[in-house]
């Protein structure tokens, strides 16, 4: 059908191709919205396996326009000291796409992170925190969990194949940043609880699926985990500290420690079924 379309169909670009597969499959998230980056993905890897040819690019890529250097974004950068009490009510808002305060979100993360920041493929929650008088404080993204984790999926209890069937339900936190001119004890906990605890009814209003449990991988040669442990996080290991690729297993990257939040009662019986 795809063979088809190609020589059918020679005005449609990558994006209508992808986004007629889907319409026909009806390959929906729960939310009801077209897969289309999944689908996008599919015709790619058929491409390299030399089963398809897609049409040309007629642009940049949009993952490629993404994952540019973001521009730099004035914010108050006055230092923040003092006692949490002194920044409450927090102002905590979930940034969907469009949303005035990405640019701040995204160049604060590339400007402060020692990761940087990269384009969030697959499902995925931005979170900006500001204090009573709306300056920002702390900025959290929520991705799609790691794929394998020895110590995480022993915790859990998965076989391989609960594991391919239930890992859409972990949510991983993939960038937690507190500003460099904010310092404020329990901020960074108290942050963590907050998002917590409406995280998952944020993700089933986004993509139509709940969350059960939450983990994290802290380097561990830069932190202790400490905001984690306050926050009710539990640590469960760490990893081997090789790579994705790493073939000959040597270490290859930095170990990480692995922790995990539970976000309903008997999660690892919900993850199992």
């Amino acid at each position: 059908m795809i063979r088809h379309w190609l020589a059918s169909e020679p005005g449609w670009n990558r994006t209508r191709l992808s986004r007629e597969l889907c319409e026909r499959w009806d390959w929906r998230n729960g939310a009801g919205r077209l897969k289309d980056m999944a689908c996008r993905t599919l015709l790619l890897k058929l491409e390299r396996r030399g089963q398809i040819r897609l049409p040309a690019r007629r642009g940049a890529s949009p993952n490629a326009r993404r994952n540019r250097r973001p521009l730099e974004v004035a914010c108050d950068r006055t230092p923040i000291d003092g006692a949490l009490s002194d920044l409450l009510p927090l102002q905590i808002e979930a940034l969907g796409e469009g949303h005035p305060d990405l640019p701040l979100f995204r160049f604060l993360l590339q400007a402060h992170h020692y990761l940087g920041l990269r384009n969030s493929v697959g499902e995925n929650l931005k979170y900006l925190a500001r204090d009573r008088h709306g300056r920002p404080l702390a900025c959290l993204l929520f991705g799609a969990a790691a794929w394998k984790a020895k110590a995480r999926d022993e915790w859990i209890g998965w076989t391989p194949e609960l594991r391919e069937r239930a890992l859409p339900l972990l949510a991983n936190n993939t960038r937690f940043l507190v500003l460099p001119w904010v310092r404020v004890p329990h901020l960074a906990s108290h942050l963590l609880g907050r998002v917590a605890r409406r995280l998952d009814a944020d993700w089933r209003g986004k993509y139509g699926h709940g969350i059960e449990l939450l983990e994290t991988f802290v380097e561990r040669e830069r932190f202790l985990g400490t905001c984690y442990r306050a926050a009710g996080w539990l640590h469960v290991g760490a990893t081997a500290g090789r790579g994705r690729n790493d073939r000959e297993q040597t270490l290859s990257v930095p170990v990480k420690d692995i922790y995990l939040r539970p976000l309903h009662e008997d999660v690892r019986g919900r993850l199992c079924a």
